[in-house]
């Protein structure tokens, strides 16, 4: 069982939600009896540690699915477990405890309060908590530095950027140190450099803290930066879950394709995705490791036709990559 694991769940909008939910209607027919499936029957595991990749269309379901999560949106059916607890069948205080001490939340739109200094909104939780003051200014300081937001703590929400914002709402969720993040879209307001730049951040701090995250986006090469494994949801349904190589070289659907098109391939396979069976025969002096890009194997096969040994951290072959693997892996699919 995963950190999450979610089961069947459904979220319909309308007067009898459960008289309508497994039905076999399509999503017209049921608005016209005032319905509207959100969610329908998804499942999916993420386990501790990944960060898992939500995306789609607008009106695809997927901010609908992460706000069922943890009840912000009370689901029609299905189960959601955390650390194998149902989080449909919590309390109050059991979903109020979830809510402050295991997962965070980012949201698209920064959410700060803007009569709060940056530490005060940063702070905002570990209050909620009922720490006292002196020791959540100490932690929001230590995340404040760790967002790269050393110097700004003083300062009001309108004299920040919006990239600058957005790292106050994302140090705001890492203060109460939760064990799962969930982020909707939260990068989607900026602008394409600093965007790329968050991800970046988004990507630093998940080496240094190691949480579960759950993320949000309509970008699809947001989601093969970011994502260990990606859902793609249309008309409430995931209709397709894997890494981003699975998906780059097996899309399920045209839809699926539609959304890898423009997407540079090279950036995206890997070596483990390509390497042939290794034998003994095979000797080289060049090496990578499975996770390495095609983009950054391409020049070192120009400079000789050797092929390039794939190795693990101890150094034990598991394949190898030549120039054939490498040019069949780049064509269209």
């Amino acid at each position: 069982m995963g950190k999450i694991d979610c089961r069947n769940l459904w979220k319909v909008f309308g007067p009898r939600p459960q008289s309508v939910f497994k039905g076999q209607r399509t999503r017209e027919e049921l608005l016209e009896t005032g319905h509207i499936v959100a969610v329908k029957d998804v499942s999916f595991e993420v386990q501790a540690g990944e960060i898992f990749v939500v995306m789609g269309l607008s009106g695809s379901g997927k901010s609908t699915l992460v706000r069922c999560l943890t009840r912000l949106i009370e689901p029609t059916s299905g189960s959601i477990l955390v650390n194998g607890e149902d989080v449909l069948h919590m309390n109050k205080k059991q979903l109020r405890n979830l809510r402050l001490h295991q997962i965070s939340m980012v949201f698209q739109r920064f959410g700060l309060f803007p009569h709060r200094r940056v530490i005060d909104n940063v702070a905002y939780g570990l209050e909620v908590q009922g720490i006292d003051k002196s020791r959540r200014n100490q932690r929001a300081h230590e995340i404040i530095d760790l967002v790269g937001l050393r110097g700004w703590d003083q300062h009001y929400p309108h004299e920040l950027s919006g990239g600058m914002q957005q790292r106050v709402g994302l140090a705001r969720a890492l203060a109460v140190d939760p064990e799962i993040l969930l982020c909707d879209e939260p990068f989607s307001a900026l602008d394409p450099l600093i965007r790329r730049e968050m991800q970046d951040e988004v990507l630093r701090l998940q080496k240094l803290m190691n949480k579960t995250m759950i993320f949000i986006t309509h970008d699809f090469y947001e989601a093969v930066r970011l994502g260990s494994h990606i859902a793609i949801m249309k008309d409430g349904e995931i209709v397709q879950i894997g890494t981003p190589q699975q998906i780059m070289n097996h899309p399920a659907d045209e839809y699926v394709r539609e959304f890898t098109r423009d997407i540079p391939r090279a950036k995206v396979l890997t070596a483990s995705t390509i390497m042939k069976l290794w034998q003994p025969s095979i000797t080289t002096g060049k090496v990578c490791s499975p996770e390495t890009t095609l983009e950054e194997l391409l020049p070192i096969s120009l400079v000789d036709e050797q092929p390039i040994l794939v190795v693990d951290e101890q150094r034990q072959p598991l394949g190898y990559v030549d120039r054939e693997a490498m040019s069949m892996a780049l064509e269209e699919r």
